[in-house]
């Protein structure tokens, strides 16, 4: 830090204890008056968040020594569901199209900086996991960069509409400041004015940007609003910026399908568990609970009192004779309650307990189908397939209701990624944003296409779809290089090779040049052998 840094911060300081600089202080983000998202759903947000992170409650027991504590042993379905749903939506195959080959370069050129298409998938499985999230795409360095969120760090500040347009997104970051640990949390809000008009008669709405820096010693507190440069990484950032004629906000906001019915007028998505963390609670109790018997459930005996060696000292001082009897420190061994001292006729006893994997097995594949139908996943997706070897007809069938599923959450990734195309296609757009001040693009964007593909081929029958596509090509209602490219996996310039090769083979050849091409028998072809019957001919009628 520089001293004319912390000579801004010594005169702030002073400024605040003199009163002579107002201070705004916050104990939670809702409580900041712009907000209008209860707090309650952040607390069920952060209780998505301790399933996810797999950060449970420890599992109390008793023993002979009092009540004891041990980390659960859980089975963290909620991460191996959003892992899964997320990589069937989107994955490196998918891919961005434009109706303009110029933006299309230019974005090209901006998912590969920012390695887009795996970093989507990644964040998209947080999003499934706690219900919402945002990508945040800025301009530095002659460069535009993205930035994410997810569902603890987003705050709508409208409710009672799934239409998201303005918002609160939070930073949060950690320091040591005098061998104390100190929190800083960046609020950047998003809002529309009201409408106005320009000096030429255009009306339009500003949108506007407002940086605000909070710090404080407790974590659970966001503290008192502290100036921009109070941190290196905020210095240059400027507390507010104002755009004149933006059509679209500088934002991509992700939820959920489905209704939230947690809060019905909250604008956030329900996380994929929300719903049924009893469920995944059992799953977990199973778990832990054969783990626990698989643990503990080494061979133990009981033998008499008589059989048993005593030890009369430990670390210097004496024992009591009736205490320290052992057998083998390395073995689980017992002596039967009351057994006397010259008890020798108390049989050797195996404690031993046969494991329960069967009943556990079953307990485990009723929970597990159990969840697979509240997610609306399809039979197997967590448990044994319904059958050994399957077709890839009856892939397809038993997975139609995951696909409706995964169908529905591409609704809304869909409508996240037009938001995202059309917040670049604004920061390209604005000129004073670069610093040759010239607009990296000037398109339409009400005339802008956005077209996702995401790669449904995983849930395509291929065989089923070529013996389809190859009955279209010759009912003659769909062209060949339409079947190459599709059922092939071909750019139409491949495929037009293709199809130019397959002609040029099927196309047919002149009989003289195709009878030349295969010699007669004794090695003379039948060329030679017309030939030589003509002079024959001709040398008979000479004579």
């Amino acid at each position: 830090m520089s001293f004319m840094r912390k000579l801004k911060r010594l005169i702030h300081k002073g400024g605040v204890k003199l009163g002579l600089v107002q201070q705004h202080s916050l104990g939670s983000i809702t409580d900041d008056p712009r907000i209008n998202v209860p707090a309650e759903e952040y607390d069920r947000i952060n209780k998505a968040k301790r399933y996810y992170q797999d950060n449970l409650d420890p599992v109390e027991y008793w023993t002979t020594a009092g009540k004891q504590k041990r980390k659960l042993n859980s089975l963290n379905v909620l991460k191996s569901a959003s892992n899964a749903l997320a990589s069937l939506m989107f994955n490196e195959r998918c891919s961005i199209k434009v109706n303009d080959s110029k933006l299309q370069n230019l974005l090209d050129d901006i998912f590969k900086d920012n390695n887009y298409y795996l970093d989507q998938e990644t964040h998209l499985e947080t999003w499934i996991a706690l219900g919402s999230g945002a990508i945040r795409p800025y301009v530095e360095n002659d460069k535009i960069k993205l930035s994410w969120a997810n569902a603890t760090e987003v705050y709508p500040l409208e409710a009672n509409t799934t239409q998201v347009d303005q918002i609160a997104i939070s930073r949060k970051l950690q320091k040591i400041e005098n061998n104390n640990v100190v929190y800083y949390t960046l609020l950047e809000f998003h809002q529309w004015g009201d409408l106005t008009t320009d000096d030429q008669g255009r009306q339009y709405r500003p949108y506007t940007i407002t940086n605000e820096l909070y710090r404080s010693g407790d974590p659970n507190n966001v503290g008192e609003q502290v100036p921009l440069s109070y941190l290196d990484e905020y210095a240059d950032l400027a507390p507010t910026t104002t755009f004149s004629h933006l059509e679209k906000p500088l934002f991509a906001f992700y939820r959920n399908a489905g209704a939230n019915n947690k809060n019905l007028v909250s604008p956030l998505g329900v996380g994929l568990c929300d719903n049924w963390f009893d469920t995944v609670d059992d799953i977990n109790e199973v778990h832990d609970g054969f783990e626990w018997e698989v643990k503990t459930g080494y061979r133990r005996v009981s033998i008499p009192r008589s059989w048993v060696r005593r030890q009369s000292n430990m670390n210097g001082k004496t024992i009591p004779e009736d205490q320290q009897y052992f057998w083998d420190p390395k073995d689980a061994v017992f002596v039967p309650v009351n057994a006397k001292n010259d008890d020798t006729t108390t049989a050797f006893r195996d404690l031993s307990i046969n494991i329960r994997n069967e009943q556990y097995e079953g307990a485990m594949d009723f929970f597990l189908r159990e969840l697979e139908n509240d997610l609306r996943l399809s039979p197997g997706t967590f448990t044994v397939a319904p059958s050994g070897i399957q077709t890839a007809t009856e892939v397809v069938t038993n997975n139609s209701k995951t696909y409706q599923t995964r169908s529905s959450y591409l609704t809304m990734l869909e409508k996240t990624i037009d938001q995202l195309v059309y917040a670049i296609a604004e920061l390209l757009q604005d000129g004073e944003l670069w610093s040759d001040g010239k607009a990296r693009w000037n398109g339409d964007l009400d005339n802008l296409v956005i077209t996702p593909d995401f790669a449904d081929g995983v849930f395509v029958d291929r065989e089923a779809q070529r013996s389809a596509d190859l009955q279209a090509v010759q009912a003659q209602v769909m062209p060949k290089i339409q079947f190459i490219m599709r059922n092939y996996d071909l750019d139409e310039t491949e495929a037009q090779k293709w199809l130019q090769q397959i002609q040029d083979e099927q196309s047919p050849t002149p009989p003289d040049q195709e009878m030349s091409m295969f010699p007669s028998e004794g090695g003379v072809n039948r060329e030679q052998e017309d030939n030589s019957s003509s002079n024959d001919a001709e040398s008979g009628s000479n004579s």
